[in-house]
Formats: C-alpha cells, sequence, structure tokens
C-alpha cells in the first residue's frame, strides 16, 4: 500500500489526506497485517520535531503522520492539497472503530491513566455493537520498565491485535511506538494522545465549532492551564515565526 503524499511543515511531511481516507488507508494496513505506526501531527508535535531530531526523524518514518490541527491543515491547502481535513485522534479512533464494529478486526486499549483505557473500551464497546476489544493496558509513568515491556510483548502476542491504540502524550507515544512496533505482533500502531480521555469521558471535548475555527487549543488551556500554558505560550509563537520564514522562503526546512 503506497502512501498518500506529504508536504513539508518545518522539515515533518504531513500526509496530505481527510479524516476518511486516514481511517481507510489504517483498516487497510490492518486487514493486511502490514507493520507500522501513525503519528497524529499538530503545532505541538511539530514544535517537539523542531527540537528533536529523533521525533522529526519517527514522524517521517511513519506509516501515517496525519494533520490533527486546522494550522496543519491550512498549511496543506495552501500547498494544494484540497482534499485535506483534520484528521483528529477521537475522530479517527470513532470511525476505526464504526469501520470494524462487527468485523473480525480487534482493537488494544494501551495509554492514559488508571482505569481510563477500561472505561474507553466499555464505552466503545457500547456505542459499536459487534466491536471487538482484545485488551487494555495501563502502563506506568516514565520508562517501561525491561519486566513490564516483555510481558506487555508476550500478552501482545498472545492477543495480535489488529489495532493498537496508544494514547500517551507527544514525544512519549511516538518514541514508544517506534520502539515497539518491531517487538509487538499487532497490526497497526496508533498514537492518539488525548482521544482516550476525551472519548472516555474523563476531560470534556471542545464544541465543534471551536475545532473547525482553530481555537482548540484556547478551550483546551482554559481546561488545563497550568499543564498547557508553557507549551502553548512557548510553542505557538514559534511555530508562527517559523512557518512564516518558510512561507516566505527567508528559511528551508528539509525533510
Amino acid at each position: 500500500m503506497s502512501g498518500p503524499p506529504r508536504y513539508n511543515v518545518l522539515g515533518v511531511g504531513v500526509s496530505a489526506l481527510s479524516l476518511a481516507e486516514a481511517a481507510a488507508a489504517v483498516v487497510t494496513a490492518a486487514r493486511t497485517r502490514r507493520r507500522g505506526y501513525v503519528c497524529l501531527c499538530d503545532v505541538n508535535s511539530v514544535s517537539c520535531a523542531r527540537r528533536d531530531e529523533r521525533h522529526r526523524s519517527i514522524l517521517n518514518q511513519s506509516l501515517l503522520t496525519t494533520p490533527d490541527g486546522m494550522p496543519l491543515v491550512w498549511l496543506g491547502r495552501r500547498a494544494g492539497q484540497r482534499g485535506i481535513t483534520r484528521v483528529y485522534g477521537p475522530d479517527l479512533l470513532e470511525a476505526v472503530c464504526a469501520a470494524t464494529a462487527g468485523t473480525e478486526l480487534t482493537h488494544f486499549f494501551y495509554g492514559a491513566g488508571p482505569g481510563t483505557a477500561e472505561l474507553l473500551a466499555t464505552r466503545l464497546a457500547r456505542r459499536f455493537q459487534g466491536l471487538r476489544v482484545a485488551g487494555t493496558h495501563t502502563p506506568p509513568q516514565g520508562e517501561l520498565p525491561a519486566a513490564e515491556a516483555a510481558a506487555l510483548t508476550a500478552r501482545v502476542g498472545e492477543l495480535r491485535p489488529d489495532f493498537f491504540w496508544v494514547g500517551l502524550s507527544t514525544p512519549r507515544q511516538e518514541a514508544f511506538m517506534a520502539e515497539q512496533v518491531a517487538r509487538l505482533d499487532a497490526g497497526v500502531m496508533l498514537g492518539v494522545g488525548a482521544a482516550f480521555d476525551l472519548l472516555s469521558g474523563r476531560v470534556r471535548q471542545a464544541p465543534r465549532w471551536v475545532q473547525r475555527s482553530g481555537g482548540e487549543w484556547l478551550w483546551r488551556l482554559a481546561m488545563e492551564p497550568r499543564r498547557l500554558a508553557p507549551r502553548y505560550f512557548k510553542n505557538n509563537p514559534l511555530f508562527v515565526l517559523r512557518v512564516l520564514a518558510q512561507v516566505g522562503g527567508l528559511k528551508k526546512y528539509p525533510l
């Protein structure tokens, strides 16, 4: 399966596709047991990629790196990719669950805080009749101990899920997927971040009109000011300045 074209955002190759195309692509990859990981990329992830060459490399070597954030959608359309839509983590998770409910394809949920993955799996199974949940796991904070990593490998090897959903923060979840993609006997790994908290109901989602306007970061800042203020007030202005330099031809950001 050849991937969609990518456009350059500060040295990150972002996949030019819509939500429907992203969901179809990962379902096809799962059915063919094509190994790979999917990154959902927003301003924070691009900013991390400017600071960390390894993170940038992980994004550029993915099966897909989708535009999860309206600024990336706008930049893609400016680059001539008119069919792009936002591929938002909760939306992608729901779309794939809807497409696979009642089929043989199975899902494993890894991440978030204690009890969140289990609650998410329960809610999704109620919403999407016939959805097959292979299992859930809540990892410890920080580095995954060797013994727990070995146990996870063994458990996933028994279950062989077709979709391995990862709900950690950026860049931790991307590093986890890149490290584990060759070790875990799973189909497609998808890093959807806060989707676990949002779809489990533990964190309130922004209204659709806020999401479409590109103002979701303000909504999330109001919800979690202590955690997100340092990220947004540093990353967002730098992102804008760098994009202006790239668009204006003042600086090159090679892939």
